[in-house]
Parts: structure tokens; C-alpha cells; sequence
């Protein structure tokens, strides 16, 4: 499924981004952040936000959920069907901007927001609109780049205004419960050296 927005130079940039990964084949463990929150749920209906490549989408599935997968990368989703139809799963996956596109509300068990790294003035709107696709009883998982990383850690985006704090995204999320709203160390391994990235992390859940 397609649902067309207006040219996004980003778009292109990321098409580019899955274009190199691909050739060197990106990563297709999940990230340990969702394995580990959502040991505890019960499998039901399943949304990942910014799905690109499919890792946690495929992952998801593989435990039994029922995901639909969104992205704007053409060719991030054909890598991610790619890797659905090697470990020999189903997802629904959709080309769309997390920025335009509405998922029906109240639909699902669970929302993952992973790495969605977007200006303010992007990720509120986003963020509120995957907050409100959360079912009574459901779990909304949001994961990314701290702010501190950016003086403190490794890697990820350089521009300030894409970043975010724990706080940021629980002001963002409307009336959910606050699990979970911290800072997560994460362990980078490059050649030779392993280092520390920052994240934030929220878990929350609506209530029934």
C-alpha cells in the first residue's frame, strides 16, 4: 500500500542511506529496547512508526503480532519486505510520511516510535497522532536520539533541533500513562573500540 505526499528531500536522502546499507546488509537484529519491553505484553495488533528496514517490524511478528509497518523509503521497505519474506512472515507494510499520514485511532496494542528523529514542529504532530492510535489497555513505545547525546555520546544526528528528551516526548504524548520517561545508555561498537550512546526512552500506556 502507497499513500502519496509531497516531495521530501529527506525522503530522498534516506532512499539513498537504505541504497548503501543495502549493499553492505544492514542490521536485522531488533533493537534491545523493544525486546525488552515487550517481554511482559500479550501479542495483539501492532504498529511501528519509521519502520525503515524492517528489523523490529519482522521481529515483532515473528513473536506472533499482527504489524503494520509505515516508511517513506521506497527502498527501505523493499529491503524490509526483503527480510519479511526470508524469515517467512507477514506484515502490513504502507509507504507513507509519519508527518502526513493518520493511523486509525484506537486501533492498536502496541505503537513503536523508534528512531524517528524529526523538528519539533514534525515530531509533535507525529507523536500525537501515534499516541491517539494506542488502544485502551495498549502500550505506546518511543525511542531516539537524546539530546545529550549530542555533547555526551556517540553517533546519531548532529542538529540539535532533532533531538529530544524523555520530557519532550511526555509533553507530546497527551493524556497516556508514563510508564517508563528516561535516559538509556546504548553500546556502539565500531572497529578496534566500543562506545556509549544516549537515548531517551517512554513507555506508556492508555489506560482502559
Amino acid at each position: 500500500m502507497r499513500v502519496t505526499t509531497t516531495s521530501d528531500p529527506s525522503r530522498e536522502r534516506w532512499n539513498r542511506r537504505w541504497a548503501g546499507e543495502e549493499r553492505v546488509h544492514a542490521s536485522t537484529a531488533p533493537s534491545r529496547f523493544l525486546v525488552g519491553e515487550v517481554a511482559d505484553l500479550r501479542p495483539g495488533t501492532a504498529l511501528d512508526l519509521g519502520c525503515g528496514a524492517g528489523r523490529n517490524a519482522v521481529w515483532l511478528a515473528e513473536q506472533g503480532w499482527h504489524v503494520t509497518a509505515v516508511d517513506f523509503s521506497e527502498v527501505g521497505l523493499r529491503m524490509a519486505r526483503s527480510l519479511a519474506a526470508e524469515r517467512r512472515v507477514e506484515v502490513e507494510w504502507i509507504e507513507a510520511d509519519a508527518v502526513a499520514w493518520t493511523p486509525p485511532a484506537r486501533a492498536y496494542d502496541l505503537v513503536c516510535v523508534f528512531y524517528l528523529q524529526l523538528p519539533a514542529l514534525e515530531r509533535r504532530p507525529a507523536l500525537a497522532r501515534a499516541a491517539a492510535a494506542v488502544r485502551p489497555g495498549g502500550t505506546l513505545l518511543v525511542v531516539g536520539h537524546d539530546l545529550l547525546n549530542l555533547t555526551e555520546g556517540w553517533g546519531g544526528p548532529t542538529q540539535p533541533d532533532v533531538l529530544f528528551t524523555p520530557d519532550d516526548v511526555v509533553a507530546e504524548i497527551g493524556d497516556l500513562r508514563i510508564e517508563k520517561a528516561h535516559r538509556v545508555r546504548r553500546t556502539v561498537d565500531e572497529p578496534g573500540a566500543s562506545h556509549e550512546a544516549i537515548d531517551a526512552l517512554v513507555r506508556a500506556t492508555r489506560l482502559p
